[in-house]
């Protein structure tokens, strides 16, 4: 089986690199999401959005969980406002215990750690629906360092369970677009990030407690293949706040 990748036109210090997507049905018909947030700037004053990323406090329309790993434990909150398929998708999946005992199979320091495929090598996973759903960006939500999102292929409707958390540290803020990005986005770009992955992918929820923890998963020895050459695995996924519709 060829392993699929998300087609990452992301560079950092000149490499081109790929996040590895999960092996969902290319041939899937679900609908694109449609999301009112995902009005372009032209139409949009984007310092007038709300940025739910930025606030570290947990409100009542947020789901908050704690990903516990045997490095250490990661409390992040979710946005199903915005991402309402990512997050149901996400937060099935952790209820039912899926995430339980994978690892983290794609580690890039300087960059993001991807795991939540049951094959381990990049190629597995599918959605709570049985196949592939498409993408919800949105201007509200940002590739900021602690962002969580859902990998996918180059194909549409590719995305399954595989999720990543960014964790690139570099000030990332040089050629943002003030009046298309936000002026705090820009800033908080200062302390990391990814933003070329801004628009393609769905970030659904940001780390609040223990980017520590991510640092020492990103920093693990790994193999050419960006898999740690010791497996970094995920212990549970705890449910401590379900949102309030």
């Amino acid at each position: 089986m060829i392993k699929k990748r998300i087609l990452g036109v992301a560079l950092l210090f000149s490499v081109t690199l790929f996040i590895t997507g999960c092996n969902t049905n290319s041939t899937s018909t679900t609908a694109s999401s449609t999301n009112k947030t995902t009005e372009t700037s032209e139409k949009v004053d984007v310092n007038q959005l709300d940025l739910p990323q930025l606030d570290p406090e947990v409100k009542e329309n947020e789901d908050l969980v704690e990903l516990q790993t045997d490095k250490g434990n990661i409390k992040i909150k979710l946005f199903p406002e915005i991402a309402p398929k990512a997050v149901e998708n996400f937060m099935t999946h952790a209820k039912k215990g899926y995430y339980d005992g994978l690892t983290f199979h794609r580690v890039i320091n300087d960059f993001m750690i991807q795991g939540g495929d049951p094959k381990g090598d990049g190629t597995g996973g599918e959605s709570i629906w049985g196949e592939g759903f498409a993408a919800e960006p949105s201007n509200q939500l940002y590739h900021i360092r602690g962002a969580l999102a859902m990998a996918q292929s180059q194909e549409p409707n590719s995305i399954g369970s595989q999720f990543y958390i960014v964790q690139n540290k570099d000030d990332m803020s040089d050629g943002l677009l003030k009046g298309w990005v936000p002026d705090k986005i820009i800033e908080a770009y200062k302390k990391g990030g990814y933003p070329s992955l801004d628009g393609t992918y769905t970030v659904f929820g940001q780390v609040i407690e223990g980017m520590d923890v991510v640092d020492k998963i990103a920093a693990v020895k790994t193999d050419e293949n960006d898999k740690p050459e010791t497996a970094v695995k995920i212990k549970t996924i705890k449910i401590l706040q379900e949102a309030k519709s």
